[in-house]
């Protein structure tokens, strides 16, 4: 079972992350399903595309695009499943619709990074981290991994990976490698590690 120019995946776990354990009990944070920062973006690959090559193989763990497990209603309020869903709990996505992998190690696709922000010094500040400036974590290989870099604002998206929030970003995005001074604290709110 192959597609011509897709991949097949399945998430893990289910469509959308919104629940957390607290003590024995379950809270659900969100009951929408439009807000996309809930949505299920960790997936496992059952079928490699049959028109190209892929350093992605089957079984690996891949970051997916937060549309392709999310759920719509269309406009006379029904509610449907992503463009991506194809049968029985399985999703064709194109190669774009990646954006890590996981074979031993995580890695990204080419044209991406994933960076982690640093926690803010400044008194005068009220925001916790800096903005605009990280260290990478993964990378396609244009930069090293842990590089002090800068990159355009407004331009990252939010990802979650091994329970640390990242930012995803173009290479084309990053602007600056700073001096790697050692002393810079990385920043990972409480909220985003599981209990």
């Amino acid at each position: 079972m192959n597609a011509y120019k897709d991949f097949i995946i399945e998430p893990i776990g289910d469509r959308y992350n919104n629940s957390v354990r607290v003590d024995d009990k379950e809270l659900i944070l969100n009951t929408e399903v439009y807000n996309h920062q809930y949505v299920n973006r960790l997936a496992k690959v059952i079928a490699t595309p049959l028109l190209f090559q892929s350093p992605i193989n089957v079984g690996d763990e891949v970051i997916v695009h937060h549309n392709v497990f999310r759920r719509w209603h269309d406009i006379k309020g029904k509610e449907k499943n992503s463009r991506s869903y194809w049968k029985d709990n399985k999703y064709l996505i194109s190669s774009d619709q990646i954006f890590l992998y996981k074979q031993k190690n995580w890695k990204a696709v080419p044209g991406f990074c994933f960076i982690k922000p640093l926690k803010s010094k400044d008194k005068f500040n009220t925001d916790n981290e800096k903005p605009s400036v990280g260290i990478i974590k993964y990378t396609d290989g244009v930069f090293d991994k842990n590089e002090l870099v800068g990159f355009r604002p407004n331009i990252e998206c939010e990802d979650f990976v091994n329970g640390e929030r990242l930012y995803r970003v173009m290479n084309k995005f990053i602007t600056i490698k700073y001096e790697y001074q050692g002393n810079e604290e990385e920043y990972n709110p409480s909220w985003t590690q599981s209990s």
